[in-house]
């Protein structure tokens, strides 16, 4: 049977497009290798990159969903400050321990998403309506809460989530340090993604469908192999796996199964697609909408409790902006403006791209209002070529 299929089998070219993102974010980090002398690539940068980025990729990743519906959610940055100011006053004034302050978090954050989940699918609110009113209305609680006030400092039980590191296997070759943790890490991903890609390889040819050409498949392989590599050789030359990069990979792990593999993915894909379709396929779109954005509720808390850890405080002006970092990062990863189209992986990769352009620009040097301007660049450029892109194929 291999036999026969491997004389019938077709082969069929990689689609460039489908790695464009992967490809950019490599270019802009070796342009900042360039303008910065190396200094981007530094142990100690690296791992800054992961815990600076920590909470938009963990936003992105929630506004992927809005935004495979076709719509955003303007209160996340508002409900991220909410949630952290309401963790940092149970721990600090009410003296609660450091697990009941995150579940309150998560309580307020999720009953924030079922407020708006319940105006926007029972009362058919528009979304940008209804998040634009949370987040007013989440400033300004947040505000009251801590009395226009810093509430800080957060015990060290607190703050380990985001500033915290796995215990460390340290060894020693020569002048070098090294983690091994990282190291072992990095050759347990490798061999899933070898086997992955061999067993998928396997799979296609079977049911005799075309596979990629073996040469382009190393490619993309190597690729993808050298930049873990680098990332987890550059950890273990510092402090080793930071707590919130494990919270990060486990996050992307269930949404990324969740969106690719269950009848709820699909669902958001359809309902983004084509909404009156899917409401006559029998899709309930009302509660794929109520539970989308309860989700981003969900996942604001979670951003909240991550950045009031980083910062060892809560501040009325946390989380400002963070809402227009996570859709620029969606859009960037290649998500349709339509909806209907984008992936985990994109997010997180949008995500990675705006954080590695914040701080090569700083580096540099550039002031805030130039690394605005630039950004801004950036996410007009990445849907001009995803509205041009849809033109010429339907063209």
């Amino acid at each position: 049977m291999d036999k026969t299929n491997s004389n019938t089998n077709k082969y069929i070219n990689i689609d460039v497009k489908q790695y464009g993102m992967i490809i950019a974010l490599i270019a802009i980090f070796f342009l900042f290798y360039i303008l910065t002398g190396g200094k981007n690539a530094s142990p100690t940068n690296i791992n800054n990159l992961i815990m600076q980025n920590g909470y938009i990729v963990i936003l992105s990743i929630g506004m992927l969903l809005c935004v495979l519906t076709g719509n955003i959610d303007l209160g996340v940055g508002s409900i991220v400050a909410l949630c952290g100011a309401t963790s940092a006053i149970f721990v600090v004034d009410l003296g609660m321990p450091t697990p009941v302050a995150f579940l309150a978090a998560i309580v307020i954050g999720t009953l924030s998403g079922v407020v708006v989940g319940f105006f926007v699918s029972v009362l058919s609110i528009p979304p940008f309506i209804v998040t634009l009113a949370t987040m007013l209305m989440g400033r300004g609680l947040t505000y009251t809460m801590l009395q226009a006030q810093t509430k800080g400092p957060l015990p060290k039980d607190y703050t380990f989530l985001a500033i915290g590191f796995l215990p460390n296997i340290e060894i020693s070759l020569g002048a070098i340090k090294l983690d091994l943790v990282p190291i072992i890490i990095a050759l347990i991903i490798t061999i899933f993604i070898i086997l992955s890609a061999i067993k998928k390889d396997r799979e296609r040819a079977k049911y005799g469908f075309p596979t990629i050409v073996k040469w382009q498949q190393a490619i993309v392989l190597f690729v993808i192999l050298a930049v873990l590599w680098f990332f987890l050789y550059k950890l273990a030359r510092y402090n080793g796996i930071p707590v919130v990069l494990i919270l990060m990979s486990i996050l992307i792990a269930i949404y990324h199964f969740i969106t690719t593999k269950t009848i709820a993915g699909r669902q958001i894909y359809a309902l983004g697609g084509n909404a009156k379709a899917a409401r006559l396929s029998g899709i309930n779109t009302k509660l794929v909408f109520f539970w989308v954005y309860a989700n981003m509720g969900l996942l604001s808390a979670v951003a909240g409790i991550v950045l009031s850890a980083r910062n060892a405080s809560a501040t009325p002006k946390a989380g400002d902006g963070f809402e227009m970092d996570a859709i620029a990062a969606c859009y960037i990863g290649g998500a349709a403006t339509s909806g209907g189209v984008g992936t985990i992986i994109g997010a997180v990769v949008g995500a990675f791209t705006m954080g590695i352009l914040n701080n090569g620009m700083s580096l540099v040097g550039l002031s805030t209002d130039i690394q605005k301007i630039v950004k801004g660049l950036v996410l007009l450029g990445a849907v001009t070529f995803d509205l041009l892109s849809k033109q010429k194929k339907n063209a």
